[in-house]
């Protein structure tokens, strides 16, 4: 368990946010999840208090089993709702998020027979709702899920294409690096970018930096997800500085997937001193016993920032973001606000 703590818990507690790198699956609750798991009875404990061991994961290609057996609990458009609705309710209420990007992987719902429609309106139902409701504005990345290749790639990038929705933002790449290369997917990356969609892929998380030149060079990306192995590449970190290309950094989930053996040893003060933007996120918040909070509390005591440093952290999200310029100036001023009440 690492010791880093910050000062300033309460302070990030009430900061307005955005996050642009979270799972739609990944962010169900055991709360949420225990709600599913009694629907549909079978591996998953119904126990909130059991889940947090079945959360724990030996390797990546464990939390890739253990992902996929939450999301074979949803397998209605009404569990569709009741888990997007359910996420933004927790994000707004104890995370104090204004806006989030959320991942979301339609493949894996329809093929376990939710159809592409019902996929669409079920989310963007939610969506409304937890605008109306919390005050949180939502907008989708559909996500390809590496590890079922290039149908995967082809199914998604029809539904992004042929069954858009009002939300859709970005396109993006996710699941196991090793074994998943990259360049199979730059033509779908290419039609998704033509039709106007961000490219968000990640990369360099669990292979070296090649996977991020890829992910740039082969699939356009405009952030990296995770991005860790950047670290090992000067040549890399010079290129994301000068181009002003975000990392999406999340720390726990970095130690949960063995990543990165120790926070202490994180990458994210090499990030910063070479002049990257880095933006903070959870990625699969309740699997890996983390929340937006604890995820800003990880970084500003490993980049030893104040209330101020903190609030530019926010705003880096903010200003990465595919959010309207509006929306950006709001939130930003409104973060700015908070900073100077708390100064």
């Amino acid at each position: 368990m690492s010791t880093l703590s910050t000062p300033y818990v309460d302070f990030i507690a009430g900061l307005p946010k955005a996050e642009l790198h979270v799972h739609h699956v990944g962010s169900a609750s055991p709360r949420i999840v225990a709600e599913l798991a009694e629907r549909y009875p079978g591996t998953v404990p119904t126990d909130p208090d059991l889940l947090a061991e079945y959360f724990a994961f030996s390797d990546f290609g464990h939390f890739i089993e253990v992902y996929l057996s939450v999301v074979d609990l949803i397998r209605t458009p009404e569990d569709i709702r009741l888990l997007t609705y359910e996420i933004a309710r927790e994000m707004a209420g104890t995370q104090s998020l204004r806006y989030a990007e959320l991942t979301c992987t339609p493949y894996t719902s329809v093929l376990r027979g939710i159809p592409i429609e019902a996929y669409s309106e079920a989310i963007e139902d939610a969506r409304a709702a937890a605008l109306r409701d919390f005050g949180l504005r939502l907008q989708w990345i559909y996500d390809i899920p590496g590890e079922s290749g290039v149908p995967a790639a082809d199914a998604t990038l029809e539904y992004a294409l042929k069954h858009p929705t009002d939300g859709l933002v970005a396109f993006g790449l996710g699941g196991p690096e090793v074994g998943v290369p990259r360049p199979q997917f730059q033509p779908h990356f290419d039609a998704a970018r033509a039709a106007g969609l961000h490219s968000v892929p990640h990369a360099g998380e669990t292979t070296g930096p090649e996977t991020i030149w890829d992910a740039l060079n082969l699939l356009g990306a405009e952030r990296i997800g995770h991005g860790t192995s950047a670290a090992a590449d000067p040549a890399l970190l010079a290129h994301l500085a000068s181009t002003a290309i975000p990392l999406e950094v999340c720390p726990s989930s970095n130690i949960a997937t063995r990543a990165v053996e120790r926070l202490e040893e994180h990458p994210i003060t090499v990030f910063r001193d070479a002049g990257v933007v880095v933006t903070v996120n959870s990625d699969d918040p309740p699997m890996f016993g983390t929340s937006l909070n604890r995820e800003y509390e990880i970084a500003a005591a490993l980049l030893d920032l104040d209330q101020a440093g903190i609030g530019e952290l926010a705003k880096a999200a903010v200003n990465a973001s595919f959010a309207d310029e509006g929306f950006k100036r709001g939130l930003r001023s409104e973060i700015d606000a908070y900073v100077a009440d708390h100064a």
